[in-house]
């Protein structure tokens, strides 16, 4: 084990890593369930504290696994057993997810134990990778390390705080604080993830493979939002609601799919490597959005079925916020690895958060929700036309200038 050609020709996603993001599309779709569940029964504030826990939870642990994967994959027998380590403790966090969203509810203690010990199980297997590392490669000791000596501490913290038994208004800014050591730990330990030979065009497909895993939750949502609201023992008597639905769910997630992918990531970090750190956890705030997006159509399709104790307003919201999450996330990340916005992407998001704001608006002026979910469906497709019109001369502008810097 040691170390990968970061210049590899050809390096794509490997099948073992696809098998392992099998068990995180279940933590995900089990956290966007319970979110859309407690947010139907009028707990929003605390639904959504519950699921932002979760999903940073989620994005940690499979960022050190893809991170460390991009750099020191061997595809050996013990490299396999060892993730097959890490996908039994993904399992063994997602089973924990109701009982810390239940513990969220009721308020009184944040119940983190069987999360924390699946993470155990997960890290028990990435200590044992970097003492591998260790071992074989004398370049890379220091790092690994420091990443094994660091990860033991972080976990003993987070099993320590787990197991308290202190009150939620205690064990929140403790976790806020072991959360920060978490974003730290590449910087403490390789120098903003510039230490290990990550393989930056490998990185870019990882994520945006996971970007389609938080996209499937959309569908999945739509899914479930209209599937209550199909009529006849056939189901083939369909409503205005029920085709809102269906056209709105699946095109937002394909608009918000095209969005995405109209930023080439990996040719960006092959020039600015330095910005992994900012690329890697900019992601959260954007995976956040993405899987909220599934959740707010299954909230939307509780209000349908008129199975929900919030308002039509607070609905529409539930959907449009998590939207304008993801395509800000988009716009800002582009700006930080380019390092470069300029008025075209200023008027292509501003108009994008001016039409779902004004959706909105309408739900509070009383609009029907099938409008208002069509409208929220069309925000994406800003950012699209613009691209699909001038921004890909504008993008291709900025890609030239970054390999005249390199040359």
């Amino acid at each position: 084990m040691v170390g990968r050609d970061p210049r590899e020709k050809g390096r794509v996603a490997s099948p073992l890593e696809l098998l392992l993001d099998l068990t995180f599309v279940v933590a995900i779709s089990t956290s966007a369930s319970q979110l859309a569940e407690m947010t139907s029964a009028g707990h929003v504030a605390s639904a959504i504290g519950a699921f932002v826990l979760a999903s940073f939870a989620i994005c940690i642990a499979w960022i050190n696994f893809s991170w460390f994967g991009s750099a020191f994959d061997t595809d050996d027998w013990l490299y396999r057993i060892l993730t097959m380590v890490q996908m039994m403790g993904v399992v063994v966090f997602a089973l924990g997810l109701p009982a810390m969203y239940r513990s969220v509810e009721e308020g009184h203690h944040l119940d983190l134990r069987l999360m924390v010990i699946g993470y155990v199980v997960m890290r028990i297997a990435i200590v044992f990778q970097w003492w591998r590392v260790a071992r074989s490669a004398p370049q890379y000791r220091k790092v690994a390390h420091s990443h094994i000596r660091w990860t033991v501490f972080i976990q003993v913290a987070w099993v320590g705080l787990s197991f308290s038994g202190l009150p939620t208004l205690v064990m929140v800014p403790l976790f806020l604080m072991i959360g920060v050591f978490e974003l730290l730990l590449p910087m403490i330990t390789q120098g903003a993830a510039d230490g290990i030979p990550w393989h930056p065009h490998h990185m870019a497909e990882r994520f945006s493979l996971f970007a389609i895993i938080t996209l499937g939750e959309s569908v999945v949502g739509t899914v479930a939002s209209s599937s209550g609201l199909l009529g006849g023992a056939d189901g083939l008597t369909w409503t205005t609601n029920t085709v809102a639905v269906v056209i709105a769910g699946v095109g937002l997630t394909f608009g918000m799919w095209w969005v995405y992918f109209a930023t080439p990531f990996g040719e960006v970090l092959q020039h600015r490597k330095r910005r992994g750190y900012l690329f890697g956890y900019g992601h959260i705030p954007l995976f956040i959005g993405t899987a909220g997006v599934g959740a707010g159509l299954h909230v939307a399709g509780l209000y349908l079925e008129h199975d929900s104790a919030l308002n039509e307003t607070t609905v529409v919201l539930a959907v449009a916020a998590p939207v304008a999450l993801y395509v800000a996330m988009v716009y800002i990340l582009h700006t930080l690895l380019f390092f470069s916005g300029g008025t075209f992407h200023a008027v292509l998001l501003g108009t994008t958060l001016a039409i779902l704001a004004a959706t909105v608006g309408m739900a509070a002026l009383g609009a029907p929700m099938s409008v208002c979910l069509l409208l929220i469906m069309a925000a994406p497709f800003v950012t699209v036309v613009g691209y699909e019109t001038i921004g890909h001369t504008h993008q291709g502008q900025m890609l030239a200038k970054l390999d005249e810097k390199a040359e």
